[in-house]
Order: structure tokens, then C-alpha cells, then sequence
């Protein structure tokens, strides 16, 4: 063949490589608007319905959830709950009708409705609170011959008109809401009660009382109990520590099923109710928010007894279990290497079996009568869609939420790669989402996004900021560094006593490995953000390092002396670091590990992002940063969102966050200065 026309053609080829590339349509920030993704995941029992919620970012607040359930004959789908936002869809035995969250005008509760959406009937008010009670499970149960429903609502508790006065009557350790709530600076001092309501009637019976809080219903086959959680402490504030109990429906007596100090979660009856099922620590200190030692599933007979740790032969953070349909084995989440699998497990003996082992991460998961499986899994390509699993057949994917958004979009490649630590401890993995805009000649910025926790994870699942940033020709780096969960409990033990330390020396080996990898980084626009924890990290790599150009802590914590003090759940660093602050010398320990000791040394342009009441990490923890890099000269911005708790929940400060982050990393890696090679080393 003739070697000019070879030329010829590979120049044609070359051309029209480049035009599709400059032509490729990517993900911006304000695609959020039109994301929807699969929430809750609920089988009718007899495996012909699917009840399923999609999380909307249409409005400019918070996301809300619709309630859809899905004929699998026709795959067509019935919207349940009118144009109200509903959740928390629970099927009654006979397959008949779906208990859902829901509104009718200015009442939010209890609702009823027919898997086609008739007979839709409000039957309760259920009112929540805003008291810091992570891990709690279902708050509706139905009675297995379907007459009657037990819920979850709330009633004043001690001191609740007190500390709503004027002055202000403080006496709870807890007086500060949860981490989400966004919205006020105060523990509303509601107290969540067990609750019967029935179908036929409407009447509503409260069935507990005290100054504690019952949470986590499940009914049992026979009928006669609820089983709950609750944390019966003396000192309930001061002690986070759920135990299980039964609730004898003839007399409404109580009956503790475990006495421990560790945490129980998530009780659930076995199908012949002989078993209860739940999630569980064996520690000593269990933390509210973020907990170091990972939950396993535990199994105990219905009287509480023999209690064991069936979940202890997968080293590895387990999600709330599921009963098969048989009774012979439990289903169950399991985080591993960045993704999030789905599990079953017998109960007598033997080895867990993989059912959903695609890279990504299964949220929810329900199984039917016979068998059947349906769940919600996010992929590398797309948020999280509705799945079915028939038998043991292969799965199928039931929605395609985003198809008009993301039919012609170009979404970026996620590549694993791992390192050794800089104590030559541990295999640290990390995740490279890479430029859309990549070529063999081309050169992009690095974003090192940093998770929270400590004790959380990231992985391959579509992470929608990445998109957005890789649609603009960035790099983004995501580091599970020691302390993250999915490499079992050594790993994420190996930051107890060491924050601000070999962690973040994870992080920067991490960058280290990849500009050294990825020759096509561009090692002089490198920037570095997180949230929470990985605020944390920002704040103090800073003062460790000028090697970033650009950063934006969100949520994160500079004084680890002050944070203890002011956050709503104060046993986090005695877990952490292994006793309180005021104990022995390790108030100066906290000092010198906080990023606001070090300031001096924080020269990298820095944009801080907080919530105005974030409960978590009080905005004093970035009231104390920007002061502080003033006072250095280093230049710095403070935005402060309205109406947010930790991290942001509003779709338009999500949107607002992405683009002024875009704008600040432009902006300095935009910034000319005297010739140099930025020395990228831990």
C-alpha cells in the first residue's frame, strides 16, 4: 500500500480523533439538577412488586424522595404518595399493602396504599426529633396478620420545655442536635416511643414511655412481640450504648434481651422466630458518629441467649442483615476494597457467598418468598439503579433513571492503583479518576479529594463531583488511607492515638506515587480538598507541605483541643486517642496534632467551606482557620451555607460549592510565579 496514503489516513484519523475529543460532552455542576437515583429497595413478599424510592435533585433545597412500586409482569411503575414526597416503604405479609412516610396536606406519618395506589389512607401523625440517635433501624412494623402497625414517634422528654425558654435552661451532656439537622443549634429534647396504631380504626396507642428513646421495631412471627433497641444507660448521654428488648404486646412489659457495652443494632426475627438477627461492636467504647471497630452480624436466640458472632469470618465493616426466606441463612452488606458488596451467609455454619459482587456499591436490598432479589447497586457509569436477581439467575437492571442526562455524556475512567505506606506497614490503595480531556501529549491538575470519617471508604461507585471535575480536565485522587474501612480492622485500627500522622502521610504518598505514575499529572497544579475528616487532613497538610496550590477544607476540624468540647458527640476523641482530653498530657497531644498550632507554616491559598449549623464541626473550627490565615497573610476565603448541617445538603449549594471550587483551583493554577519544580515527596 502506498506509505502516503497510510499518512494520509492516519492524519484523517488524528483529526477526527481530536474533533470527537473537543466535541465530547461531559458532566457540569448544574447536571445535578436532573440526577435521580434509586434510594430504598422493598420486595413484596410474594416477589411480584417492587416498592422503591428515587432521591430528586430537581429543587433547589434539599433532595426529597419519591415512592414508585414496579409491576415486575409489566415493569411498569405507579407512583405512590400523589406529588408529596414519601419513603420508607415496608410491604404487610400477605403482599396486600405498603405502610409508607408520606403527607397528607399539613400532616406528615403513617400512610396506606395498595400497590397500585389505591386505597391510598393516612392513618397517623409520626413525629420525629432531631437528638443525635445514629444507626436506627425500621420505624414501622406491621403485625403479621396485617390489622394492626406498630410505629416510631416522639413525645417531650424531661427538661424539653426548659431548654426551649427564655433564658435557655441547659442540663443534658446531649443538649446539641445531629450531624444533619442544619437547621438550629439545639437538641429539641423529644424522646421516640413506641406506638400501635390500627388499620381499621385509626386508633393510636402509646405503648412505651420514660425518658429513653425505643427505636429499631421489628414484629415477631407469632405475633405477641416487637423487639427494640435502646440505650438504657444512667448516664445515656454521656455513654452511647444500644441494647436489645422485647416488648410483650398482652402487658407491655419489657424484657431486656442483652446487657453489654457494646452496641446493638438492627434486630431482626428469624422467619420461625426462634432467632433474632442484628448487627453489633464487642468493644468497650462505641463512638455516635464515626466508630473505629467494624459491625459485624450477630445471631442470638429469641430469649437473648447464646449470643455469636457469625459475621467474625469476614474481617471486613457489615451492613444490617436480612433473614432468607428459609431461615437458613442472612444476607448482608459488606465493604471491601472501595466497594460495597452484598453477601449471604448460613447460620448454622460455613463460608459467606458472594451474590452481588460488581464493583461499585449495593445500598439497599430486599428478598421475596421465593427467592427473588432485588437491590439498588451505583456503578463506576451511573449512580444507583434498581436491580433484579430471579433464582440464580443473572441480574437485570430494571430503571435507567438517567438516560436523557447521561445518554451522551463521556464519563471518566476510574483506575486503582496501590503503594506502600511510609512505615512499610500497610498496602494503601487509592482510586485515579482520570481527565475526559486526556491525550497521549496532554497535561492536567490533580485534585486530591481526601473522605471523611476517619473511618469510611471511597471506590470505583460514580462520585458525581469527580465527574465534573474530570470533565474539566482534572485528575482526582482518593486515598483510603489507614483508618478507612474495607481493609479489615487492623487497617482501620492503625490510625487509633495518630491523627494528623501517618494518615495524612498516606495521602502524600499517594500523590507521590501518581505524578510519578501518571507522568501526564501535572505536578505544578496540584490542589487538595475533603470533607469532615478530610477537612481535617486539608487543614493540617497544609501546614505540612506548599506543595498543593490550591485548597478547600469543608466541615473540617483545626483544633482538636476545641472541636472535643463544642461537637455533639464528645466520646469521639476518647475513642480515637484512648481516654479524655483532660486525662494525663493528652490535651497537649491534641494541641500539637491540630492544624492551628502550625498555621504559621500554611502558605497554600486556601477556600473554607462550612455549614452555619453544623453541629458536628461547629463553624467555630473554621471561624478559628481563617482568622488565623489572615493573621499568617496567607490569602484565604470563608463561605458559610445557611441552612446546612455537616457537609452540604442543599442541591444548590452543592451546585454553588462545585463551581466556586472549579473557580479557585483555575484561579492559582492559573498564578504565574518564578520558575521552580515543585518538590512532590512525602
Amino acid at each position: 500500500m502506498d506509505p502516503k496514503f497510510l499518512r494520509h489516513i492516519t492524519v484523517c484519523l488524528c483529526i477526527f480523533g481530536f474533533i470527537s475529543l473537543l466535541q465530547a460532552e461531559v458532566l457540569t455542576s448544574s447536571d445535578l439538577y436532573k440526577l435521580g437515583n434509586v434510594g430504598s429497595v422493598a420486595l413484596s413478599p410474594e416477589g411480584h412488586y417492587i416498592a422503591y424510592t428515587i432521591t430528586m435533585h430537581d429543587l433547589p433545597g434539599r433532595p426529597y424522595s419519591q415512592l414508585w412500586v414496579m409491576d415486575l409482569n409489566t415493569q411498569k411503575s405507579t407512583r405512590l404518595g400523589g406529588s408529596n414526597p414519601a419513603a420508607g416503604p415496608l410491604w404487610s405479609a400477605d403482599s396486600k399493602w405498603i405502610a409508607f412516610h408520606g403527607q397528607d396536606g399539613d400532616k406528615h406519618g403513617l400512610l396506606i396504599a395498595h400497590p397500585d395506589g389505591s386505597g391510598s389512607t393516612f392513618l397517623a401523625e409520626m413525629k420525629g426529633t432531631n437528638s443525635p440517635l445514629p444507626g436506627t433501624g425500621k420505624d414501622i412494623a406491621w403485625s403479621p396478620d396485617a390489622k394492626q402497625i406498630a410505629v416510631i414517634s416522639s413525645t417531650p422528654g424531661e427538661g424539653a420545655a426548659e431548654a426551649a425558654g427564655d433564658p435557655m435552661v441547659i442540663t443534658r451532656y446531649l443538649y446539641k442536635p445531629d450531624y444533619s439537622e442544619g437547621m438550629t443549634r439545639f437538641n429539641d429534647n423529644q424522646r421516640l416511643h413506641i406506638f400501635m396504631v390500627d388499620v381499621a380504626s385509626k386508633q393510636v396507642r402509646q405503648l412505651t414511655h420514660g425518658n429513653y428513646d425505643e427505636h429499631s421495631i421489628d414484629w415477631s412471627p407469632d405475633g405477641k412481640q416487637l423487639v427494640f433497641a435502646s440505650n438504657r444507660e444512667p448516664n445515656q448521654d454521656e455513654f452511647f450504648n444500644y441494647d436489645l428488648f422485647t416488648l410483650q404486646l398482652s402487658d407491655n412489659s419489657i424484657h431486656r434481651l442483652t446487657a453489654t457495652e457494646y452496641c446493638e443494632y438492627d434486630p431482626l426475627w428469624s422467619p420461625d422466630g426462634k432467632f433474632i438477627a442484628y448487627r453489633g461492636t464487642r468493644r468497650g467504647l462505641t463512638d455516635r458518629e464515626t466508630t473505629m471497630e467494624d459491625t459485624h452480624v450477630w445471631l442470638m436466640k429469641a430469649d437473648g441467649s447464646d449470643r455469636q458472632e457469625i459475621g467474625r469470618v469476614v474481617d471486613n465493616r457489615q451492613g444490617a442483615p436480612l433473614w432468607a426466606p428459609d431461615g437458613r441463612s442472612l444476607y448482608f452488606t459488606a465493604q471491601e476494597r472501595g466497594s460495597n458488596y452484598l453477601l449471604r451467609l448460613p447460620v448454622a455454619a460455613g463460608q459467606p457467598e458472594y451474590i452481588v459482587r460488581d464493583p461499585g456499591f449495593v445500598g439497599s436490598f430486599s428478598v421475596a418468598s421465593n427467592g427473588a432479589l432485588a437491590y439498588s447497586l451505583s456503578t463506576p457509569g451511573d449512580v444507583s439503579e434498581l436491580y433484579l436477581k430471579p433464582g440464580s439467575a443473572a441480574p437485570r437492571r430494571l430503571t435507567d433513571l438517567n438516560h436523557d442526562l447521561l445518554a451522551n455524556k463521556t464519563i471518566a475512567e476510574v483506575e486503582a492503583f496501590t503503594f506502600v505506606s511510609n512505615d512499610n506497614k500497610f498496602e494503601v490503595e487509592a482510586f485515579l479518576t482520570k481527565p475526559i480531556s486526556l491525550t497521549a501529549t496532554s497535561k492536567h491538575p490533580l485534585i486530591v479529594s481526601i473522605h471523611g470519617g476517619p473511618h469510611g471508604e471511597n471506590g470505583p461507585a460514580f462520585n458525581f463531583r469527580n465527574q465534573v471535575y474530570a470533565g474539566h480536565g482534572y485528575a482526582v485522587l482518593n486515598v483510603n488511607y489507614r483508618g478507612s474501612t474495607g481493609y479489615g480492622q487492623k487497617f482501620a485500627d492503625a490510625v487509633f492515638g495518630d491523627q494528623d500522622g501517618n494518615e495524612g502521610q498516606d495521602v502524600l504518598y499517594a500523590v507521590s506515587a501518581a505524578v510519578r505514575r501518571y507522568l501526564w499529572i501535572d505536578r505544578e497544579r496540584l490542589g487538595i480538598e475533603g470533607v469532615s475528616y478530610g477537612g481535617q487532613l486539608t487543614d493540617w497538610l497544609i501546614t505540612q507541605t506548599n506543595e498543593f496550590k490550591a485548597a478547600i477544607p469543608t466541615a473540617g476540624i483545626a483544633n482538636l483541643v476545641s472541636y472535643n468540647y463544642m461537637t455533639y458527640y464528645n466520646q469521639y476523641e476518647e475513642m480515637e486517642l484512648g481516654q479524655f482530653l483532660h486525662q494525663g498530657n493528652l490535651m497537649d497531644v491534641a494541641w500539637e496534632r491540630s492544624a492551628l498550632k502550625h498555621v504559621a507554616a500554611a502558605h497554600t491559598p486556601t477556600l473554607i467551606m462550612h455549614g452555619e449549623n453544623d453541629n458536628d464541626v461547629p463553624i467555630a473550627e473554621a471561624e478559628q482557620f481563617f482568622i488565623a490565615l489572615k493573621d499568617v497573610g496567607t490569602e484565604t476565603v470563608f463561605l458559610r451555607y445557611p441552612r446546612e448541617g455537616h457537609g452540604l445538603s442543599e442541591t444548590k449549594h452543592q451546585v454553588d460549592s462545585m463551581d466556586r471550587s472549579i473557580a479557585w483551583y483555575d484561579q492559582h493554577f492559573a498564578a504565574k510565579s518564578a520558575p521552580a519544580v515543585t518538590n512532590v515527596q512525602p
